[in-house]
C-alpha cells in the first residue's frame, strides 16, 4: 500500500513567533506542530514493515545444516542421517512434530520426530536416504491435543476433579478425529465409547486409554496451532562419496627393474595393471594414484629430497610438465592414453575405481610456464617464484597464481579435469587444495558437480581447521584429516567424535593411516602392534580409510629428522615383493583383509554417525561402538560392533571395559555374547567386562554382539506417504 505524503509543513499551523511579551501557543497548536514534525521524520526514516521471524511455536537449531546454512548439507546414498529441531512454546502442551521430507523426484514422506530424551525439546527421526540428488525437507510442529488431554484426564479423572468436564472434552476430541478419519473403525468404536454419558468418567476414560486406539492416532494426530518451519536442502551424494577402501600406490614402482648397468626401467601402466586383482582380493575399492604425468627436468630432485639428482633418477611426480606435456599428458615412461584408458577398465572388472591426483601446480618446464606467464607469481628480479613453506623449499615446483587472470586460468583448469573424465576418472585426490583460493574451489566443484554429479574430490588439507573444513563446505566430497596426528586415548575420541558427530553435516573424513609424507613416531616406534592398531582403528571409526603402500609391508623407518619414509618413493623407484613377505609370515595383508571384509559385512561400519565412545579403567585402552538399529540393515537385524584397542603396542593392557548398552539397543545391565571377528572367539559380555589384550598377539578386539530375541528398542522412521 502507498504511503500518503506528508508535507515538509503545514499551512494550518500558526507560526506564531514566541518572542518576550508574546502569548504563548495554544496545547492544540504544539501538538499539531509535533504531530507534523513526527510525520517528516519518519518520511526520512521510513519505519520497516514487521516481518514475523518465529512461529506459534517455536522450531529452531534445524539439523541437518552447514554452519551459517551458506550451503546445503551433505549425505551419500546409504547413509541413515538424523533430522532434529528443538520445538517448544509456552504452557505445558504435549507437542508433536513430524518431518516432512521430499525426495529429487518431488515425492514427499512425513516422518514422526520424538523427543529422544525427555525435557530436552529436541525432536529427532533417523532416515536412510536412499537418492542420490537434491532433498529437501522442514519441520511441521503442533499442539498434540490428544497426548495433552490424556495426561491431564488422566490425573484429574483419578482425583475425581473435573472428572465428567474432562472425559466430555475428551470425547469431543474423539468425535473430531472419527470424522476427519471416518476409515478407522478403532476411531469410530472408542469415540462412541468415550462419548457414552451413560458410563462413569473412569470406564470412559478407559476406552481412551486403549492401546489399538492410540496407535491408530499415531498417523492421525489431533492437533491444533500447527506451524512449519523454513525449508532446508540436503545434497546427496553416491555411496562412493561417503564410504570406501582406498589404496595407494606409484605406478612406475610397480614392476620397475633395476638393468644389469644400474640404470632403473620403470613400471608402467601395464605392469601396475598385473597388481590389482591382489587389490581387490585385498578387498579396496579405490586405488589412488600419485601424479602420472610428464616431470620436468630442471630443479629435479634427487633420492630423499636431495638437489642432486642423477641422470637415472626420475624425480617428483608432483613436479608437474615437461616438453612431453602437462596435466592432461601422461609419463612417457607409463605409457600412452590408451595404456592408461585400458589401465582404468582392467580396475573396473576388478570392482576399483581409480582416483586420480589433481595437483595445481608446475614444474618450470611445464607449457604453462612458457605459453601463460601470468599464472604465476614474478618475483622483483624477474624470476618466477618457486613454493616454499620456509625454511621449506620446492625448487622443482612453481605454484599457481590464481590473482592474474582468474578465469582463464580456472577455465584451463576445468578443461583438464573433463578431460580425464572424458577417460573415465571418477574421482579426483586434490594435492594442497588449501594453497589454492576458496572462491575458485567452489567454482569448480559446483561446475563439475552440476555436469558430473558422480564426481568425487578428496581434499588433502593438512592444514589449520577453518580452512579444513571451509575445503569441506564449499564442495569437497572428502577431506584427509588430522588423525595421523591423534593417538591418546583422550585425543582419539575427541577427534573421532568430533568428525562423526560436530562436522558430519559436511565433512566426511578419509581416514588415512601413512602417505608418502607421513610417517608418524608411532609407527616408527610401534612396529608391526602400532600399524596393526592405527589399521583397525581408521577401518572401523570412519566409513571411508586408506593406505599407502608401504603400510602392509611395516616399512616404519624415517628419514632423519622427518616424517617421511626414508629412501622416499617420490624420488626414486620401490619396487616391492609382496609375495615374499606374505610367505615369510611378515607382511600385514592379511589383516588388511580382514578389516576389509567386516567393514563389507558390517553395515553399522559403513555409517559415519555412529561412532560412540565408552569407557575403560585404563588410559591406554580405547572403546567405541558401531551401532545400526534393524530397520536400516540389509538384513533386518540389529547390527552391533564394539572396538576395545590397545593403544600401547609394547606391553599387555588387563582392564575393565565399562559401556552404556543402551547405545547398543539394550537394556543397561543386560548379558550377551560377542564374536571376535579377527580371531572367531565367543566371550559372554555385559555391561562391565574385563578385558586383556597382547599387542603381540591382538592388540585390538572388533566384537559383533550376538542379538537375541531383538534389541530393546528401534529408532523407526514412522515414514508415511
Amino acid at each position: 500500500m502507498p504511503t500518503r505524503a506528508v508535507p515538509r509543513f503545514s499551512h494550518n499551523v500558526p507560526r506564531t513567533a514566541c518572542r518576550a511579551g508574546s502569548p504563548s501557543p495554544s496545547r492544540a497548536e504544539t501538538d499539531t506542530v509535533k504531530n507534523v514534525a513526527s510525520a517528516n521524520a519518519q518520511l526520512q526514516h521510513p519505519t520497516p514493515a514487521y516481518t514475523p521471524r518465529i512461529g506459534r511455536i517455536a522450531i529452531t537449531q534445524l539439523a541437518p545444516r552447514q554452519p551459517e546454512n551458506i550451503w546445503p548439507a551433505k549425505a551419500f546414498v546409504g547413509e541413515v542421517v538424523p533430522f532434529s529441531a528443538t520445538i517448544f512454546m509456552e504452557g505445558h502442551e504435549v507437542l508433536g512434530a513430524e518431518l516432512l521430507l521430499t525426495d529429487p523426484a518431488g515425492a514427499v514422506t512425513r516422518h514422526r520426530m520424538l523427543e529422544r530424551t525427555k525435557g530436552t525439546d529436541r525432536f529427532v527421526v533417523d532416515v536412510l536416504i536412499d537418492q542420490q540428488g537434491t532433498w529437501s525437507w522442514s519441520v511441521r510442529a503442533f499442539c498434540d491435543d490428544w497426548a495433552t488431554w490424556r495426561h491431564n484426564a488422566s490425573i484429574k479423572v483419578a482425583m475425581n476433579s473435573d472428572a465428567e468436564l474432562m472425559v466430555d472434552e475428551g470425547a469431543a476430541l474423539l468425535a473430531r478425529a472419527a470424522r476427519e478419519h471416518p476409515r478407522s473403525s478403532v476411531i469410530r468404536a472408542q469415540a462412541v465409547a468415550l462419548g457414552d454419558t451413560k458410563l462413569t468418567p473412569a470406564a470412559r476414560l478407559a476406552a481412551a486409554l486403549d492401546s489399538l486406539l492410540n496407535a491408530a492416532l499415531a498417523n492421525a494426530t489431533i492437533a491444533s496451532r500447527e506451524t512449519f518451519s523454513g525449508s532446508l536442502e540436503l545434497r546427496v551424494e553416491r555411496t562412493r562419496a561417503g564410504v570406501g577402501s582406498w589404496y595407494e600406490f606409484f605406478p612406475r614402482s610397480e614392476g620397475a627393474q633395476r638393468l644389469k648397468d644400474g640404470r632403473w626401467k620403470s613400471g608402467t601402466f601395464r605392469s601396475a595393471a598385473r597388481r590389482l586383482p591382489q587389490l581387490a582380493a585385498m578387498g579396496f575399492d579405490v586405488l589412488y594414484l600419485p601424479p602420472i604425468h610428464p616431470i620436468g627436468t630442471s630443479f629435479r630432485k634427487g633420492p630423499n629430497n636431495t638437489l642432486d639428482a642423477g641422470p637415472g633418477d626420475p624425480g617428483s611426480p608432483w613436479a608437474i610438465g615437461s616438453a612431453a606435456g602437462g596435466h592432461d599428458a601422461v609419463h612417457p615412461d607409463l605409457g600412452t592414453i590408451a595404456d592408461f584408458s585400458a589401465f582404468v577398465s582392467a580396475a573396473s572388472r576388478n570392482g576399483i575405481e581409480i582416483a586420480l591426483d589433481l595437483a595445481l601446480q608446475c614444474s618450470p618446464d611445464h607449457p604453462w610456464v612458457t605459453d601463460h606467464p601470468e599464472w604465476f607469481t614474478t618475483r622483483a628480479d624477474g624470476t618466477i617464484a618457486y613454493a616454499e613453506n620456509p625454511p621449506k623449499k620446492y625448487q622443482d615446483i612453481y605454484p599457481l597464481n590464481f590473482d592474474n587472470d582468474p578465469t582463464g586460468l580456472r577455465e584451463e583448469v576445468l578443461r583438464v579435469v573433463e578431460h580425464w573424465i572424458g577417460l573415465g576418472v571418477r574421482i579426483f585426490r586434490v594435492d594442497n587444495p588449501h594453497t589454492k583460493p576458496l572462491q575458485f574451489w567452489e567454482w569448480l566443484l559446483h561446475e563439475v558437480a552440476i555436469r558430473y554429479p558422480d564426481v568425487v574430490f578428496l581434499a588433502e588439507a593438512f592444514t589449520r581447521p577453518p580452512m579444513l573444513q571451509a575445503l569441506a563446505q564449499v564442495g569437497f566430497q572428502q577431506s584427509y584429516t588430522y588423525f595421523t596426528w591423534r593417538n591418546t586415548k583422550q585425543e582419539l575420541i575427541d577427534y573421532l567424535t568430533e568428525l562423526s558427530h560436530e562436522t558430519a553435516d559436511y565433512l566426511r573424513p578419509n581416514l588415512f593411516v601413512n602417505t608418502p609424507d607421513i610417517l608418524t613416531e608411532y609407527l616408527q616406534r610401534g612396529g608391526r602392534a602400532a600399524h596393526k592398531i592405527r589399521a583397525a582403528i581408521a577401518a572401523t571409526g570412519a566409513p571411508t580409510w586408506g593406505v599407502y603402500s608401504a603400510f602392509e609391508l611395516v616399512e616404519n623407518v624415517a628419514r632423519p629428522g622427518s616424517e617421511e619414509n626414508i629412501d622416499n618413493e617420490k624420488y626414486e623407484y620401490r619396487p616391492r615383493d609382496y609375495a615374499a613377505a606374505e610367505a615369510e609370515g611378515t607382511s600385514l595383508a592379511p589383516y588388511l583383509t580382514t578389516l576389509n571384509r567386516i567393514r563389507s559385512e558390517h553395515a553399522a561400519l559403513r555409517q559415519l554417525r555412529t561412532f560412540c565412545a565408552h569407557w575403560s579403567d585404563d588410559d591406554s585402552v580405547l572403546v567405541y561402538t558401531k551401532y545400526l538399529p534393524s530397520e536400516f540393515t540389509p538384513d533386518g537385524r540389529p547390527d552391533g560392533i564394539i572396538v576395545v584397542a590397545n593403544l600401547d603396542p609394547h606391553a599387555i593392557k588387563e582392564t575393565m571395559v565399562r559401556l552404556d548398552l543402551t547405545r547398543l539397543g539394550l537394556e543397561i545391565d543386560a548379558t550377551f555374547e560377542v564374536i571376535d571377528l579377527v580371531t572367531g572367539a565367543r566371550f559372554p559380555w555385559g555391561r562391565d567386562t574385563f578385558v586383556r589384550l597382547d599387542p603381540l598377539v591382538e592388540p585390538v578386539h572388533i566384537l559383533q554382539v550376538h542379538y537375541t530375541g531383538g534389541p530393546r528398542a528401534s529408532r523407526t522412521t514412522g515414514a508415511t506417504a
